[in-house]
């Protein structure tokens, strides 16, 4: 991993993504997510893999996607797991990722619904 900032709550992997993403960073923005992670997108194909996560936001990076920062849904927790979510900007769905606490205390992604109806 490089020197960039690890989320020490949940709630701040959403936040980190969209700096990341919005400062063109798509290796910064995969370094949020487990070594096998799973990102629902696109929904009827979805990618596995930091490598292939990674491509997908190179993708957006190069298409000039910018993300707004969405306010947070109460976290649920369970042990080292936690579920994170956000009403997306249109209000017409909801984002939902699971995340693990990684033995340093820091939180990754392993399992990212970018947008659920």
């Amino acid at each position: 991993m490089s020197d960039n900032v690890q989320a020490r709550d949940p709630e701040d992997v959403t936040r980190l993504v969209s700096e990341r993403l919005n400062a063109g960073d798509a290796a910064g923005v995969a370094e949020l997510y487990e070594p096998q992670a799973i990102l629902g997108y696109p929904a009827d194909a979805p990618t596995t893999g930091r490598e292939a996560i990674q491509a997908v936001y190179q993708q957006m990076v190069n298409a000039g996607i910018k993300f707004g920062l969405e306010a947070p849904l109460p976290t649920l927790r369970f042990e080292n797991l936690a579920l994170t979510s956000t009403r997306s900007a249109d209000n017409q769905g909801v984002r939902v990722q699971v995340l693990r606490r990684q033995p340093d205390g820091s939180w990754l992604r392993v399992i990212d619904r970018p947008e659920a109806l």
